[in-house]
C-alpha cells in the first residue's frame, strides 16, 4: 500500500491529545518500553497503532503486534494476511493466532482466548529482553466501550465496582500490565482518525451480530442516548473514571476493616465484629475480602443475600459461590473453603 500524503502528517490534534495523557501519566507507557498491542483491524486498533506507530520516535518504544484470528466468517483469514502485509510494509512486528471453534464460541471466551494468547506472547518476548525493558499488553478500547460496559453491567445488576471496569490500566497477570490507551477518545473520534490519517479498516461481520449482547448495546441503545444528548458516550465513561476513585478509596479502608475482623486464621472472619457495622459497609467489606480470597464471581444479588444472612440473630448457614468456593458462618466466625 502507499503512503499518501495524509498518512505522512507527522502531527495531528489526536496525536497531541494522546501525547498530553502520556506526559499526565508517565507511567502509563513508559519510554523505551515494548509495546504488544493487540490489533484487530477495526477502526479503534487501527488508530490505536497508527497513533503510538508516530510516537515511537518520542518514546523509543519497540512495537510489537498481535492478530488473533477467531474464524468467525468467512473473511478472517483474508484480513489476518492483509493485516500483516500492511504491518510488514513498516517494518512492524507481525504475530497472530488462529483459535479453534470451541475455543472462541461466545463472548467471554474468546475475550479469554486473546488474553492467553496475549500473555503467550508477552513470556516470549520478556525471554528474549535482555534489557529488562517494561513490557505493556495494549488494547484498543474506547470510551464508548467503557459506556457499553457500564450498561451492560447495570443491566446484570453489578455494584459500583462493577459499574467501574475498563480501567485504563490493570494487571493482566502477575508479571504484565494491561493498558488502554484510547479510553480518552470515543469511537466516533476512532473512525475519524482513520478517516483523517487515511488507515485502512478491516471490518469484521461478527460486529453486526446482533445475538452478542455488547453488539446490541451498540447498534441498539447508544445511538439513541446520543441522538438524545450529543456525547452521551463519554460522559457515561468519565463516570466510570469518578468511581473508579471511589472504588479505590472504598477498598482502601475496607482493608483496615477486614484487618479489624480477621480472625487468626486468613480464611476466617469475626461475625461478632463484622455485624457492628453498617449495612451498606460491610456490604463492601464482604465483596473485597471474597475478592482477597480469590473469589472471581459474585453477584450484588449474592452480596446482599449474604449480609442479610449474617445479621444479628441469625442461625449459622452457607452458601455456594462461583469456583467451588463455600463461604460459611456460625455464632462466632464467617470462614470460606
Amino acid at each position: 500500500m502507499s503512503e499518501t500524503p495524509q498518512t505522512k502528517k507527522p502531527w495531528s490534534k489526536w496525536h497531541l491529545r494522546l501525547h498530553k495523557r502520556l506526559i499526565q501519566n508517565n507511567s502509563l507507557l513508559p519510554r523505551n518500553s515494548i509495546l504488544l498491542l493487540a490489533i484487530s483491524g477495526g477502526q479503534d486498533s487501527m488508530a490505536l497503532l497508527k497513533l503510538l506507530f508516530d510516537l515511537q520516535r518520542l518514546y523509543k518504544w519497540q512495537i510489537e503486534v498481535w492478530h488473533g484470528d477467531h474464524q468467525w466468517h468467512n473473511q478472517s483469514g483474508q484480513i489476518e494476511t492483509e493485516l500483516k502485509s500492511w504491518c510488514l510494509h513498516r517494518q512492524i512486528s507481525f504475530h497472530s493466532n488462529k483459535a479453534q471453534k470451541e475455543d472462541v464460541n461466545n463472548e467471554a471466551k474468546a475475550r479469554n482466548w486473546r488474553y492467553k494468547n496475549l500473555i503467550m506472547k508477552a513470556k516470549s518476548l520478556a525471554s528474549n529482553n535482555i534489557n529488562k525493558r517494561s513490557i505493556k499488553i495494549l488494547t484498543g478500547h474506547t470510551a464508548t466501550d467503557r459506556a457499553e460496559t457500564i450498561i451492560m453491567n447495570l443491566a446484570r445488576g453489578s455494584d459500583l465496582i462493577g459499574l467501574s471496569s475498563l480501567r485504563e490500566k490493570r494487571n493482566l497477570d502477575h508479571n504484565f500490565e494491561l493498558v488502554r490507551p484510547l479510553l480518552i477518545f470515543t469511537r466516533e473520534e476512532t473512525l475519524q482518525i482513520c478517516k483523517e490519517l487515511n488507515l485502512p479498516i478491516w471490518l469484521d461481520p461478527s460486529n453486526e451480530n446482533l445475538n452478542f449482547a455488547r453488539n446490541r448495546i451498540r447498534k441498539e441503545i447508544l445511538p439513541i442516548l446520543n441522538s438524545i444528548h450529543k456525547g452521551a458516550d463519554l460522559r457515561i465513561a468519565t463516570l466510570a473514571n469518578k468511581l473508579e476513585t471511589h472504588n479505590d478509596d472504598q477498598i482502601f479502608f475496607a482493608k483496615i476493616a477486614i484487618n479489624f475482623c480477621k480472625e487468626r486464621k486468613i480464611n476466617y472472619l469475626s461475625r461478632k465484629k463484622i455485624i457492628k457495622f453498617p449495612n451498606s459497609v460491610r456490604k463492601i467489606i464482604l465483596n473485597t475480602w471474597l475478592k482477597s480470597m480469590g473469589v472471581k464471581k459474585f453477584t450484588a444479588m449474592q452480596i446482599a443475600e449474604i449480609n442479610n444472612k449474617i445479621d444479628e440473630k441469625k442461625p449459622p448457614g452457607s452458601i455456594y459461590l462461583h469456583g467451588n468456593f463455600v463461604l460459611s458462618w456460625n455464632k462466632e466466625r464467617i470462614s470460606i473453603q
